[in-house]
């Protein structure tokens, strides 16, 4: 179907929907799709549209021709999958040559939720294929989401990037990613059965999950052939052009805007092969080495920092900066930083390991964003996002005022349930035990049903929308209203640094 985009407001005022007679109705946000209504014309003035279209019941609806365009931006959005990971990268291209990506999947159901939201898998005819899953590393806050995908929903994805380190079905910890040995010349202890192909993966997953989680999501994927490839993504592995690495199919070159540089897991090499150093504690160690990707598109930069800690991120910093000293003194340190920033630099930053406060200044500073996107749960015992990570993320951040976005502050939920509907059901139950009855029965499962209902109000999605000279981030107001739907941001550069020029909303 004929389709156009909204723009981006030039005054950066709201941007809304109408009826036809002319009644305001919905707010809407650069990027939305919007599909051209056949039976009218557009005139100088209004664009006539179907809203919700995919949905089967479309509302005839119109937005002033003047904020359409028949462009889209690059969209980023930091799923609000409770305590965990998930995002959904789509590229900017239109009529189905976009590019989908799903980063990490959180623990339960969010990120399958959404997509089925967002895409409407079911009602396709046929399987929905994305493009690529990654799995950032095998922790299950940002894996388990997957299990669920694969084996539950219709959605295919061509490829599966992971960090090389998958979890086999044995007990131990180390031994699930084949041992760590130190053989002769090594230093330390290394992790060297990695699953670097696709046959390597496959290989690995092919006798029963039993009750290990990581390997009943692959099982589950390979059971419904929900994934074409599998192959592992380092500074070793992926697309190799000018010297670096690529997710494949990403790297820069002629008519293509936007490239996506894999900066982590660092990978060394002998004789042997390639190997991954140890980093201390098994935690510590496959999470330190996640999948670590930087997007670049025209003047804008994202980092998608994973679950590093502090000492992934000195090693890092060393390997990329070429500096094999961590520095001691404030001269060393300048030079130190000054170096890693010509690679680690972005003007956005996903927030490594959802907030916790095991990470360096040395990296915070290379990054250097004026936004931070943090992404966390309220059930999990952690303390996620630490408040001390919070200040040192204002002092180290880009300008006067770096921008802190949280899925778990941006989340809206309610205060207290609905005392009145808690006094009826007390009331039925009272009148069900002196007189049972099927419908006094069925009047209080539904009322247990409305007091069960989730509490989150309005979900702390974070949406980040580019196109190489314009960039906003963007979450939905708490008040739920369809007219006042969203709060943004909207950055400009201004001497190299990244300023919110205006609030939008």
């Amino acid at each position: 179907m004929a389709h156009k985009f909204v723009d981006l407001s030039p005054d950066d005022k709201p941007i809304f929907l109408f009826t036809h007679d002319d009644k305001k109705v919905r707010q809407v946000l650069w990027g939305d799709f919007l599909a051209l209504d056949p039976a009218l014309s557009p005139d100088p003035a209004w664009t006539f549209v179907l809203w919700g279209l995919s949905g089967g019941n479309p509302t005839r609806l119109k937005i002033e021709t003047r904020f359409t365009t028949d462009t889209r931006p690059l969209e980023i959005i930091f799923v609000d999958v409770g305590q965990g990971d998930g995002c959904v990268l789509i590229t900017p291209e239109r009529d189905g040559s976009e590019r989908i990506m799903v980063i990490d999947a959180g623990k339960t159901y969010h990120m399958a939720e959404f997509l089925e939201q967002r895409f409407r898998i079911k009602q396709n005819a046929q399987n929905l294929e994305f493009h690529a899953a990654i799995v950032t590393h095998p922790d299950e806050d940002h894996y388990g989401g997957f299990g669920q995908i694969f084996g539950e929903t219709r959605a295919r994805f061509k490829h599966l990037y992971h960090s090389g380190l998958v979890e086999r079905a044995v007990p131990g910890q180390f031994e699930k990613l084949g041992g760590k040995t130190k053989q002769a010349g090594d230093e330390v202890f290394y992790l060297r059965d990695l699953a670097v192909s696709d046959a390597d993966t496959r290989a690995r997953f092919q006798g029963p999950p039993g009750d290990f989680v990581y390997p009943a999501m692959m099982a589950a994927a390979l059971a419904r052939d929900a994934v074409g490839s599998y192959a592992m993504v380092s500074t070793a592995h992926g697309e190799a052009k000018d010297g670096k690495r690529w997710l494949p199919g990403f790297a820069p070159g002629p008519n293509k805007p936007y490239a996506i540089e894999i900066l982590g897991p660092w990978v060394e090499s002998d004789a042997n092969g390639d190997k991954l150093r140890v980093l201390g504690s098994y935690g510590v160690t496959k999470n330190g080495h996640s999948v670590i990707l930087r997007l670049s598109f025209g003047q804008f930069s994202v980092l998608f920092g994973g679950d590093l800690n502090t000492p992934a991120e000195k090693f890092l910093l060393k390997q990329h900066s070429g500096i094999d000293k961590w520095p001691t003194t404030i001269v060393e340190r300048d030079v130190f930083i000054a170096e890693a920033r010509n690679t680690f630099r972005s003007d956005v930053m996903k927030v490594c390991h959802h907030g916790a406060a095991d990470v360096t200044d040395e990296f915070l500073s290379a990054v250097h964003p004026a936004a931070f996107v943090i992404s966390s749960g309220d059930e999990e015992g952690h303390v996620h996002p630490r408040p001390d990570l919070l200040g040192r993320l204002g002092r180290l951040g880009r300008g006067f005022s770096p921008v802190l976005l949280s899925t778990e502050l941006q989340r809206s939920t309610r205060e207290r349930e609905d005392v009145k509907a808690a006094a009826r059901i007390k009331a039925l139950i009272a009148e069900h035990v002196a007189a049972p009855t099927p419908a006094r029965q069925q009047a209080i499962d539904e009322m247990i049903d409305h007091l069960a209902r989730p509490n989150v109000e309005v979900d702390g999605a974070i949406y980040l929308k580019t196109d190489g000279t314009r960039l906003i981030t963007a979450f939905r107001n708490e008040v739920n209203s369809q007219k006042e739907k969203w709060f943004y941001f909207r950055y400009t550069l201004e001497n190299g640094l990244l300023i919110p020029r205006s609030v939008g909303g």
